[in-house]
């Protein structure tokens, strides 16, 4: 053998070692331009593009006009124009051809369609304070074509969504121009409960972190802001029928609270966005904090049949535990103005009342034996009634069920423990409407894409009717607070609930975690621009723009 065969041998197997070495490496997934997220109910996109002049451009409303609109224009004008830097993301040879195959017929002259304005029509009048509620209709049909743009919508609710749909079909060109492609919306959502549980009780979050957090629901189609308001380590709202409950109960009463100012803020914020706020606070359990400013609201705990210093749930057996509810729960009504409120009703620990006397002769005189799952029914049942008397619905935790409770017909059931497949066939066949969050614990952190487990949950794949799936409302991403406070709540929330929110809103059959992911790798990018502190979802790659804080 020459030399020179040797060497051509060696040059040879080096190449093809180091082929194989940069083929086993992680490629970064190129993001998409000007792809929405979640995907639409029908979505068809053409070649050709109109362009925007961002000083000229105009959203127009035709016919019903309202402050949630006029509010809206100009949110998504900013969003949709603030400047921003677009580097070619060149990721294989494929995608250099294609971006730069774009370019290269723009620079031959190629003629674009000026668009000027989207105009706007909402079928039904919007003004005054309305609030969304599970009865919107959410639906909008959107199109771009040839230097037109209609977006129309049956409610506001509606029109809200094709506007945040627009925004993300603008794109820039590698020439700076401001484009979007040809376009044909018909869209509505899946499910018409697509919430985000937040728990305010453990670590407490201020309002500018939850008011930034609406903005990201609202940038992924959420509409339910579930707010875990109170918990065992605190109590955080300021009640102005009972005052001392947040200044004994909060951390820290002089900046840890939400103030009834607040709280309207909060509200208003969410309302302008489509988003609802349903309160909870969570009885019997998870109510330590409550008996710092409401003496005898909590069972005391005996060993050997002595006090021991220690609480359990409420107290069930004292008329005045009702007597409070009802005046607590009516403030909390006149506060919040959402057609439901969560009562929780999770994790009840029995042995307190066990171990008390007068809750033991409670039960014998109730004839509830020693089924400790009655008492907790019997109290239940009578909170329940006070939140009918208000004229509002409520949603509970799936144990109150699990425990052989029997509760309203009308009650929500939330289902959040493992084998939620089973629990949502048996909560539905009891005719309950449901709730699923089983699977969509972003708390629990795991090393990797786990959003891709986020998105491949399904409300509806666990063995039932129709008719029992009929039951199921939708569901909820939940941030739970144990290891989550204001330094961490918003990256660890985002995109990674993204994938949740195209679930609850897309179609059934887009399910794929692969075709998603460009889109995704877009949508984290158009939320670090729009001041979100998302995430990466991958183990290499980036945006144009780094998060600036703003």
């Amino acid at each position: 053998m020459t030399g020179g065969t040797m060497k051509m041998l060696l040059f040879l197997f080096w190449g093809f070692l180091f082929s194989a070495v940069s083929q086993a490496q992680e490629i970064p997934t190129a993001p998409s331009r000007g792809q929405p997220w979640p995907m639409p109910m029908s979505y068809k996109a053409g070649g050709q593009l109109n362009t925007i002049d961002a000083a000229t451009f105009r959203f127009a409303t035709q016919g019903n006009d309202c402050d949630i609109l006029r509010e809206a224009y100009i949110r998504y004008r900013e969003a949709a124009f603030k400047q921003h830097s677009e580097r070619l993301l060149v990721v294989g040879p494929l995608r250099f051809r294609q971006n730069n195959l774009r370019f290269m017929q723009q620079l031959r002259g190629q003629e674009n369609a000026l668009l000027q304005q989207l105009s706007v029509q909402v079928s039904t009048p919007c003004e005054g304070r309305i609030y969304p509620s599970l009865e919107s209709d959410e639906s909008y049909a959107l199109d771009v074509s040839g230097g037109q743009a209609t977006l129309k919508a049956q409610e506001v609710w509606g029109a809200l969504w094709g506007l945040e749909t627009f925004v993300q079909l603008v794109y820039t060109t590698n020439s700076g121009e401001f484009v979007v492609n040809d376009t044909s919306i018909t869209d509505k959502p899946r499910f018409v409960h697509r919430g985000m549980l937040l728990d305010t009780g453990r670590h407490f979050l201020p309002k500018r972190t939850l008011l930034q957090n609406l903005d990201a629901m609202a940038q992924n189609k959420l509409n339910v802001f579930h707010w875990h308001i109170v918990d065992d380590p605190s109590f955080p709202y300021e009640s102005r029928a009972f005052p001392e409950l947040s200044n004994k109960g909060s951390f820290y009463p002089g900046s840890h609270i939400y103030t009834p100012s607040d709280i309207q803020e909060i509200i208003e914020f969410a309302r302008l966005r489509g988003i609802r706020v349903m309160a909870e606070f969570d009885t019997p359990g998870h109510a330590r904090s409550w008996e710092e400013g409401q003496k005898g609201f909590l069972s005391e705990c005996y060993s050997g049949g002595t006090r021991n210093g220690m609480y359990g749930p409420a107290d069930p057996t004292k008329n005045s535990t009702f007597t409070f509810l009802k005046e607590f729960f009516t403030e909390v009504a006149s506060v919040f103005p959402d057609q439901y409120i969560h009562v929780g009703g999770d994790e009840v620990n029995f042995t307190c009342w066990q171990s008390n006397p007068a809750v033991g002769d409670f039960m014998q005189k109730m004839g509830f034996g020693d089924n400790y799952a009655k008492l907790e029914e019997y109290y239940m049942q009578n909170l329940l009634d006070i939140i009918n008397s208000l004229g509002r619905g409520y949603m509970i935790w799936q144990e109150v069920i699990d425990n052989g409770a029997k509760v309203r017909e009308d009650t929500v059931v939330m289902v959040w423990k493992g084998g939620w497949q089973k629990e949502m066939a048996n909560v539905t066949k009891q005719g309950y409407h449901t709730l699923l969050s089983s699977c969509w614990y972003l708390n629990l952190i795991t090393y990797g894409e786990d959003w891709k487990t986020f998105y491949t949950c399904d409300p509806h794949a666990f063995d039932g009717t129709d008719a029992q799936k009929s039951l199921v409302m939708g569901g909820e991403l939940a941030m739970w607070g144990e290891y989550v406070d204001d330094t961490n709540v918003l990256p660890l929330s985002w995109p990674r609930g993204s994938a949740v929110a195209e679930r609850l809103w897309s179609p059934q059959d887009v399910n794929s975690p692969v075709l998603a992911e460009p889109r995704l790798v877009e949508q984290r990018c158009r939320m670090v621009r729009r001041g979100i502190p998302a995430q990466p979802i991958s183990g290499a790659g980036g945006c144009p723009e780094e998060f600036g804080g703003n």
